[in-house]
């Protein structure tokens, strides 16, 4: 996936460029009105750059210089709106099939029985739009943008209107449509949890540009990165693989650089490679090993580098084979004499880690 476009909306700039998964999701991560939307409709062809090029896997979308600009129909593009805009007099199979019927035959590579078995949506075929929930809803939206077999999924934050029990209803069906079809998925949010649990690659937006883009556990270790995520998202991404699904205490053990991670009991296989999230916040800091405390996970590593904006808080960026990050205040900072080079111990909460997903999507 290559997007390279430039366009000025009144005042409003987008100049933009960045490479995609080849296959798999690659997340739109920004604050609202970064440009997000904006991109996404103008590689469906809803809106013209003024100059760039998009193209998919070689097919060539748009491109000012060679005067191309596919309009939407010809663009083999399928698209998940936020809120699913199902055609409310068709039933479900009706609206499933409707963008496939206008493919060609020999074009289509997407079946139906295949769509409604991994969806899990066959008790639903024979009903209408309004007698479904809203995970429902996109399910069956999903399920036909699949079924125009595209060249491209675009979702513009396609869980943002649901509750929490729904998106994790609809969670597990977009991660086995980024398994079974190897398409590639441009795919909006603000969810650091759905870009944890979908995203191959990771695309930070700030005021219509590209802040930085690429893999998501190298992009949540970088310094100058730290400001763009609020404070809660603040930590560190660490790819591991299952070592221990269950020791007699109930947790699992993940290893990652030559350590063990313990953390609540996770149903995954040994050699399941899964993506965690470990917030700053729930990060503690000591200079010896303690000893004769609750903390399951003690590392020891060096800090890097401490980023102090003059606040009661500090956050200190360690190396414990891996990047960490951890906030204390400036007090301890102070006290613990911290600096770049200091050695140290990381304790974390085994109830603080947030789990990512499994079977990390390749890069």
């Amino acid at each position: 996936m290559e997007i390279r476009v430039r366009r000025k909306q009144g005042k409003f700039l987008i100049d933009a460029g960045f490479e995609g998964a080849e296959s798999g999701v690659t997340a739109l991560y920004g604050p609202s009105g970064a440009g997000k939307t904006s991109i996404v409709n103008m590689a469906a062809g809803l809106l013209r750059p003024d100059a760039g090029r998009i193209a998919v896997n070689g097919f060539c979308l748009f491109d000012s210089d060679r005067r191309i600009d596919l309009p939407p129909e010809k663009r083999r593009v399928g698209y998940v709106f936020q809120d699913g805009r199902l055609l409310p007099h068709l039933s479900v199979r009706a609206n499933l099939t409707y963008g496939m019927n206008r493919i060609p035959v020999l074009r289509r590579f997407v079946k139906l029985d295949s769509v409604v078995d991994l969806l899990g949506i066959g008790h639903l075929l024979h009903r209408r739009p309004a007698n479904l929930s809203g995970g429902e809803k996109q399910r069956v939206a999903i399920g036909r943008a699949l079924l125009t077999s595209p060249a491209m999924l675009l979702m513009d934050e396609p869980l943002a209107s649901l509750d929490a029990e729904r998106k994790a209803e609809v969670m597990p069906f977009i991660t086995g449509l980024v398994s079974e079809f190897t398409l590639p998925v441009l795919y909006v949010t603000h969810s650091m949890d759905e870009i944890l649990n979908l995203a191959a690659r990771m695309v930070i937006m700030g005021e219509g540009k590209v802040l930085a883009s690429g893999n998501i556990e190298d992009l949540f270790s970088r310094g100058d990165l730290q400001g763009h995520f609020t404070r809660d998202e603040r930590g560190a991404v660490i790819s591991t693989k299952m070592e221990n699904p269950k020791d007699m205490f109930g947790l699992s053990h993940l290893s990652f650089s030559g350590r063990i991670l313990k953390v609540p009991h996770i149903s995954a296989g040994p050699g399941t490679r899964v993506r965690v999230r470990i917030p700053a916040r729930h990060v503690a800091i000591a200079l010896e090993a303690p000893v004769g405390t609750s903390f399951q996970n003690i590392f020891p590593g060096r800090v890097l580098e401490i980023q102090d904006q003059g606040t009661a808080f500090v956050d200190v960026h360690l190396d414990i084979g891996c990047p960490l990050w951890a906030r204390i205040t400036r007090q301890s900072c102070r006290e613990l004499n911290l600096s770049p080079g200091t050695p140290v111990f990381a304790l974390v909460k085994t109830v603080a880690v947030s789990l990512g997903a499994q079977a990390i999507p390749e890069v």
